[in-house]
């Protein structure tokens, strides 16, 4: 099978452990994977996005949206600690903790009120608000990948599932990604 440049490639599986590892070759690939995985989330799941600084966590969130049918701007939260986006009457929740200086300040917000069953929320930078943001279905920490690791310098996502639901997703997510993106 020949795989397009602009693709995400599996590149390790631990079935049994519930997690991936997908090489992102570039934007596109991140893109597509962001796409495929928009489609498998479900109300109620809490997904975190982990990694350095520019390796592709908004990026995958913007794909995550455009593919639901969103089509104002998709945008960082890193000021605002959240932007809310509806689609097809799901409340999606883009969460960004980096600026965070204790857990606390989660409490301190109120931020406990949009982890509900109606709502998809993503949430960069998890750790930064460890013991109150809610434990997560899935988990994708990024990468910034070698020549060897992810095909010309790209990213390298782990994608853990913490979940009965998380496991069932990262799943079909593996099977659409070796499909091809579909």
């Amino acid at each position: 099978m020949h795989v397009s440049d602009d693709s995400p490639v599996v590149v390790g599986a631990a079935r049994g452990e519930g997690a991936l590892t997908v090489s992102l070759p570039n934007e596109s690939a991140t893109a597509t994977l962001g796409r495929c995985l928009a489609k498998l989330l479900l109300p109620g799941m809490v997904v975190w996005l982990d990694g350095d600084l520019g390796a592709g966590k908004t990026s995958l969130v913007r794909s995550m949206l455009r593919a639901l049918g969103h089509e104002g701007p998709v945008k960082s939260p890193t000021y605002t600690l959240v932007e809310v986006y509806v689609v097809s009457s799901i409340y999606f929740y883009h969460f960004d903790f980096y600026r965070f200086n204790q857990p606390e300040e989660f409490e301190d917000a109120g931020l406990g009120e949009y982890f509900q069953k109606n709502a998809i929320c993503l949430v960069e930078w998890p750790a930064k608000a460890a013991g109150y943001v809610p434990a997560p279905d899935l988990e994708l920490t990024f990468h910034f990948g070698s020549d060897t690791e992810s095909q010309n310098n790209g990213r390298l996502v782990e994608i853990r599932a913490g979940s009965q639901e998380g496991r069932a997703c990262l799943g079909e997510l593996s099977n659409r990604i070796r499909r091809g993106g579909s």
